[in-house]
């Protein structure tokens, strides 16, 4: 016979197993940190602008938060292992239909972009709900492991897509869409399996010898309603919206910004460069997320703000060359990293993990606009600046507005406080999300 006893124990064993499930999650489905490969054979292959290859891009993730919202509500309601198959299935049909659609901006921005974005959207938010649950002692820590994996999705896809493109621009119109129909079985066969295995922890649960801190803020049962009424959700918002946009921009322009930089002589290929990104944005998640855990999370921000503000002004305004260029988008890479790690902890810590699927899905729309809006303003402005022949006046132009979003977040952390009357002392249970089994 089972006993409470021995289910509590279990789950604390398997929790661990939960983590790793969620980075492979994140790994697979964060296509977008690897879309700068697309850019220059789609431009090469139809003679589209730098405006125009980058338009699928904003696409995606704005769908990517759009998705995100509809993924943690249903979620809350339905349990991840439905949403995260959805969201599978949604990313296959997408690049599938891209085979077909993709030879124009408005079919490739379609299929591509708002079908496969609304489905890494369902799929990313999953992993991140379920292990705020699983790990309500060590919140910072656990969501920046968890996404450390989307971060190292770079090293993975981009080498890859490169490869199945390949250098020679007249198989383009023959292996650009063969990469899209072998991304579909991919996603289709890959993420869909790794949506089985999801579990939430048993009811009462909580982890060996940890007790929520008397006077923490752990606030269980507010709605996105509530949350919606309170100001800290839109300085959250604003934060969110203004530390993404240089990471955002810089990995979107990355392989094009290396190309124009490093030219023909350039010591590695873009999909390598992509690759050493990733590497940063992935180690950043995890070590912004446990620093937060040690010295809160207001300061972190402040760091990652700062480290922002060098990336661009001391290495992306006037980049001297190749590895100059390279080392300030890492830089970029690894401060905006942070921001994937501690918005979900913030988010639970403000308004408590019940509803912390929808409510981080909403709070991630910042990142979604961001991304739709910000990359290509930026890349129209160096559009102008190259027709105009001064491409250099074009990037100082947009790392020093870079530069001032940066300080504005730097700022904002020092006004950071979570909402009056969440402080809950002892601990409360967490009810299991309906229509899913917590040990099944």
């Amino acid at each position: 016979m089972i006993t409470p006893t021995a289910t509590l124990e279990a789950a604390s064993r398997s929790r661990v197993r939960h983590a790793l499930i969620a980075v492979l999650m994140q790994l697979l489905v964060s296509l977008t940190y690897s879309y700068s490969v697309f850019r220059v054979p789609l431009g090469v292959l139809h003679g589209w602008s730098k405006a125009q290859t980058i338009a699928p891009y904003q696409y995606m993730l704005l769908m990517v938060s759009v998705g995100s919202v509809i993924g943690g509500l249903w979620q809350d309601r339905k349990g991840g292992r439905v949403v995260a198959s959805a969201g599978g299935l949604m990313i296959g049909a997408g690049c599938l239909l891209a085979v077909w659609f993709g030879n124009s901006i408005g079919g490739l921005i379609f299929t591509f972009g708002v079908i496969g974005g609304l489905g890494v959207g369902l799929a990313y938010v999953t992993p991140i709900a379920n292990l705020l649950r699983w790990f309500p002692d060590k919140r910072g820590m656990v969501v920046g492991f968890a996404v450390m994996g989307s971060g190292f999705s770079a090293l993975f896809w981009g080498p890859l897509i490169e490869a199945l493109i390949g250098k020679n621009p007249a198989q383009f119109h023959t292996t650009l869409p063969r990469t899209f129909m072998t991304m579909a079985v991919i996603f289709s066969v890959a993420v869909i399996g790794m949506a089985q295995l999801y579990r939430l922890p048993p009811s009462g649960w909580k982890p060996a010898g940890w007790a929520p801190p008397p006077g923490s803020h752990l606030s269980l049962g507010v709605s996105t309603k509530q949350m919606l009424g309170t100001w800290q959700f839109y300085a959250l918002w604003l934060t969110y919206f203004l530390g993404s946009s240089v990471g955002l921009t810089a990995i979107g322009q990355a392989s094009p910004l290396l190309h124009e930089v490093g030219g023909a002589g350039a010591p590695i290929s873009g999909g390598v460069a992509l690759g050493v990104l990733g590497i940063f944005n992935a180690c950043g998640r995890l070590a912004w997320g446990s620093l937060s855990d040690r010295i809160g999370r207001r300061w972190t921000l402040l760091a990652m703000g700062t480290l922002s503000i060098v990336a661009c002004m001391v290495f992306l305004r006037e980049p001297s060359g190749f590895w100059m260029a390279l080392a300030g988008l890492s830089i970029a890479a690894v401060a905006y990293s942070g921001y994937l790690a501690l918005m979900p902890a913030f988010t639970a810590d403000f308004f408590g993990p019940k509803n912390v699927g929808g409510n981080y899905g909403i709070l991630f729309t910042a990142w979604g606009i961001c991304g739709f809006v910000v990359p290509g303003y930026f890349e129209t402005l160096l559009d102008q600046a190259r027709d105009s022949g001064n491409l250099a006046a074009g990037y100082r132009e947009v790392y020093l507005e870079l530069a001032v979003m940066s300080l504005v977040v730097a700022v904002l952390s020092s006004f950071l406080r979570a909402p009056r009357g969440t402080r809950t002392p002892s601990h409360v249970e967490i009810p299991n999300v309906v229509g899913q089994r917590a040990t099944s």
